[in-house]
């Protein structure tokens, strides 16, 4: 089966042995696709928000990311394999996945930064990882949601608006996130709320 895929602004694109791994056969159209993923998110949403087993895992990590896209594509909740656009080299990814889980552990511990700023950095530095083919920002979000909540605090707004579309969110939220990329963590902490 051929499929285009329309990729918004800053999504890197997946290669032919990614987008061979489509499970159901019956997508052919990128509206299709948006549909059958949102979907099983929404599943993976409601596992999350079941579990009480710690988040800053590895294996939690992968379990989500499976449980958001699982039932999309056979790689889901498996690290990525191939470098891309973004994310950093993908025999880093073990390593500096571990590096964060251990660093927000002791930013917990210390108190190092406010509640909404701990889990920005959380989020744009799961980002910068990349570990996964696909669905990084959407999985990066919901753990933040996740980690956000543990320290008993309500879900991140993230702009209140949808952030697959092409619209002036997205473009504020890639804009946070380069910014972040800088050192500039300002812009995505305020984002996280607007």
């Amino acid at each position: 089966m051929t499929m285009n895929i329309d990729y918004p602004p800053g999504a890197p694109p997946l290669d032919a042995d990614e987008l061979a791994c489509l499970i159901p056969s019956h997508i052919t159209t990128q509206g299709e696709l948006n549909e059958w993923e949102q979907l099983n998110i929404e599943q993976g949403e409601a596992w999350a928000q079941r579990q009480r087993k710690e988040i800053l895992d590895e294996g939690f990590v992968r379990q989500l990311h499976h449980r958001m896209l699982g039932e999309t594509w056979s790689w889901a909740g498996g690290f990525r394999a191939s470098d891309k656009n973004i994310g950093v080299e993908w025999q880093q990814i073990g390593v500096k996945l571990r590096d964060l889980i251990n660093d927000v552990r002791y930013q917990i511990e210390h108190n190092t930064y406010p509640p909404d700023e701990m889990a920005a950095r959380f989020h744009h530095r799961l980002v910068a990882i990349h570990p996964f083919p696909n669905g990084n920002g959407r999985h990066a979000r919901m753990m933040a949601d996740l980690l956000i909540q543990k320290l008993g605090q309500p879900r991140f707004t993230w702009g209140s608006k949808s952030l697959m579309d092409v619209t002036e969110t997205r473009m504020r939220y890639i804009e946070a996130l380069q910014a972040a990329d800088g050192g500039d963590i300002g812009l995505l902490s305020n984002f996280v709320r607007s």
